[in-house]
């Protein structure tokens, strides 16, 4: 019997370094042991990043970093260090930007070579075990790079100060600020267009990727505009709408999404969103989500509707802990190196063995099963997606359509309960904080527009847990001291950046929170705060949003840094470098939504040092804000929460059905990025669950003492007598919004 011996990684928390416990390299984790031992080796580091959800990570793990005759290589001539992107972002944004610098591409893994000290002279991405794909093996990279460092150490210590350069002036943005102007909306728009793919929407070419602040941006300009005309536009341009159905309607019908169990893959590798790359994230999900509830709100579509709730139908299967609350961070795309998607493509023979006759005809013509489909590994397997719709199937099968949807529903359910036998990819468990945030503001916005109460429960349930677990304030003792009490920024306020690891037996790390950590957790904070009317939310929302500014301001320059510096000065490789993000990759980019938090605790609080330093963060981009097209798409969404006037809807519910519901379901009815809406009683209105804002101004209406249900709505400094007719509400609201 053999014991196979771990290396230092079976020490770790992630579930991508565990992963590799049991590879012959000697990996360390990031931190002072790893660079310590380089140093005094004086050998070169090694410098692996990746993510337990990405393919070529797995690929390259197999070929190369299992193999005991390359481990041999490694650990003679180099200190290996292993990160996980999901669990340090921080790390992996830095060292993307400098492979990029030397070779031109970045993504994961990311292959790094780094002096003693951190600082990266060489890498790439994946590489091969052999010569190939353009590529050298990997051998060869690693025996050349140690002989290059012993050899030719003067030149590696120079080009490692070039690729430090190029990191530093990557996103300064020093001497780039200017004024806060609305133009920049017009020119994401314009890059839209120009961008858009008119046959199969979404924006590009092949590798195809969502774009969900980009898309957001876009149904809110629709929303708000008059009806538009093509011949109006000398442009040429396609309309707001054409845009957006086209996009969402062909990624919702295309092998991006997943037929049988829902959900969105990451990407497309075709123009046509027929092929993805399979796996699944918890942060595109959530912001397509809002997506399609927003477009459901502005097209009045039930196609869009119901998409959501399919959205929501898996996560709530595969990326939710039902039981203690939070979202999952992703599911993998294989189960071995050897997978292609194998688990969510099918053979036509496969189909058959689990369908009848009829049902395999229906199922074939509907998701183009054939027998040679669209995997080059194995031609054979088909990517199921929407190729003929009901009436089409009807007609060649001479059924009638309510037959036909029958068939496919049985089909479907027997696919999706014969593809559950199958080896599932691995679903990555950890509740990441800012992740989880995301998926708890799209779970309350599908829940207020759609009205569904459990998806409410439970964005509330992982909201509540992760303040409960990863937001760490000062002991009640020493609440007397500190800065909170005169409403400073209190620095001692922590947010974690990870709720809870995948695997339970494995040690928990706190892992400080980042910016967009602090961003996203604040913003969900509102959102249940206008869900619930409960002010507990509210504070914590502040709370969070001063320990944001504590932590992370520039209050010399704008903006806000991405991460902190160490607190004892010591920062390993190349994190002493300070980053601001501007632009969404993939998640919305973490400035722009610092901002848009502290323009909407501005318009509830009235504290102007909110509003001027969501300014003052707009203004240090907005000088190249309009370079990045449709990458800066959340830097648009927040120029519209700092210079549209709020217009906000205070429903005084005194009987939940009737008068209450219809005035509800009017007000949350329209979409736009400036328009809040709360519900709450009589009793709660004068019993201190508003904002100062509206404190001032609710508690003491007359109609309060009628014991009916009656709306008020408030826009700039301004609010409308209360009204009790929905329809009034809404002719209110339109005009509200069009004014603002």
């Amino acid at each position: 019997m053999t014991t196979t011996t771990l290396n230092s990684l079976a020490r770790a928390s992630s579930a991508y370094l565990r992963s590799a416990m049991h590879q012959p390299i000697q990996w360390h984790e990031w931190g002072e042991e790893a660079f310590a031992a380089a140093a005094s080796a004086n050998k070169p580091m090694l410098l692996d990043i990746g993510a337990v959800w990405c393919h070529w990570c797995h690929v390259m793990d197999r070929e190369s970093y299992d193999d005991p005759e390359v481990a041999a290589i490694v650990n003679e001539h180099f200190i290996a260090v292993k990160v996980d992107r999901d669990e340090r972002p921080d790390i992996d944004s830095r060292y993307q930007v400098a492979v990029q610098a030397v070779s031109g591409q970045g993504g994961w893994p990311l292959t790094a070579f780094l002096t003693p000290d951190g600082k990266p002279f060489y890498g790439g991405t994946y590489f091969p075990p052999s010569d190939g794909y353009g590529r050298p093996s990997f051998r060869r990279v690693l025996l050349s790079i140690a002989n290059a460092y012993k050899e030719k150490h003067g030149d590696v210590v120079e080009q490692a100060k070039m690729v430090e350069n190029a990191i530093v002036q990557s996103e300064s943005f020093a001497g780039r600020s200017g004024q806060v102007s609305a133009a920049v909306i017009a020119a994401i728009q314009e890059s839209a267009f120009k961008m858009f793919d008119s046959q199969h929407g979404g924006f590009g070419q092949a590798p195809k990727f969502p774009h969900p602040s980009a898309l957001d941006l876009l149904i809110e300009r629709y929303a708000k505009s008059p009806p538009y005309r093509k011949e109006r536009d000398r442009m040429g341009h396609p309309d707001l709408r054409e845009v957006i159905v086209i996009t969402l309607e062909h990624m919702a019908r295309g092998g991006v999404y997943d037929q049988l169990a829902g959900g969105f893959h990451r990407y497309s590798v075709d123009e046509r969103w027929v092929v993805p790359h399979f796996e699944k994230m918890c942060y595109d999900n959530s912001e397509l989500l809002k997506n399609y509830v927003h477009a459901y709100q502005a097209s009045g579509s039930e196609f869009f509707a119901d998409m959501a709730r399919d959205i929501i139908r898996w996560m709530d299967e595969w990326l939710s802990d039902r039981g203690r609350g939070g979202f999952y961070a992703s599911q993998d795309a294989d189960t071995n190196m050897d997978d292609d998607g194998d688990y969510f493509t099918w053979t036509l023979d496969e189909a058959r063995a689990v369908l009848t006759d009829e049902e395999a005809q229906v199922a074939a013509l509907h998701y183009d099963i054939n027998e040679v489909g669209e995997m080059h590994h194995n031609p054979a397997k088909n990517v199921l997606y929407v190729r003929a719709p009901i009436e089409e199937i009807a007609r060649r099968m001479n059924l009638q359509p309510e037959r036909v949807e029958d068939l496919l529903a049985s089909a479907k359910k027997k696919l999706y309960a014969a593809r559950l036998q199958r080896p599932t990819p691995f679903v990555d468990k950890t509740v990441y904080v800012g992740w989880n945030s995301l998926c708890v503001s799209a779970y309350l916005e599908a829940a207020k527009v759609l009205d569904l109460a459990e998806a409410r429960r439970f964005a509330l349930r992982s909201l509540d847990r992760a303040l409960a677990e990863a937001w760490k304030t000062l002991r009640v003792e020493d609440a007397g001291k500190s800065a909170r009490a005169t409403r400073a920024p209190d620095t001692r306020a922590l947010l974690l950046h990870v709720v809870a690891y995948s695997d339970p037996s494995a040690e928990h790390r706190e892992v400080p929170g980042m910016l967009d950590d602090y961003a996203f957790t604040a913003l969900a904070c509102l959102d249940a705060y206008e869900t619930t009317a409960d002010l507990r939310y509210f504070k914590f929302a502040q709370s969070i949003a001063d320990a944001m500014i504590a932590r992370f301001f520039d209050a010399t320059s704008g903006g806000f840094f991405d991460a902190e510096p160490a607190e004892d000065g010591k920062n390993l490789g190349v994190l002493a470098t300070r980053r601001k993000p501007l632009q969404d990759s993939p998640t919305p980019a973490s400035n722009p939504m610092a901002a848009i938090a502290l323009a909407r605790l501005h318009h509830y609080t009235g504290d102007s040092s909110y509003r001027d330093k969501a300014e003052q963060t707009l203004e240090t981009f907005a000088g190249v804000a309009e370079q990045f097209g449709i990458f800066a798409a959340s830097y648009g969404i927040a120029v519209i929460h700092l210079l549209e006037s709020p217009v906000q809807v205070v429903v005084i519910a005194e009987d939940q059905e009737g008068t209450a519901a219809e005035l509800y379901e009017a007000a949350v009815a329209p979409f736009a990025f400036n328009k809040t809406t709360l519900r709450l009683t009589a009793h709660q209105a004068v019993a201190g669950n508003l904002p100062p804002v509206l404190a001032a101004t609710i508690p003491a209406l007359p109609q309060l003492r009628l014991g009916k249900s009656f709306a008020v709505l408030c826009s700039g400094t301004a609010c409308q007598p209360p009204v009790s007719d929905a329809g009034e509400l809404r002719r209110e609201l339109e005009t509200a919004l069009k004014q603002a």
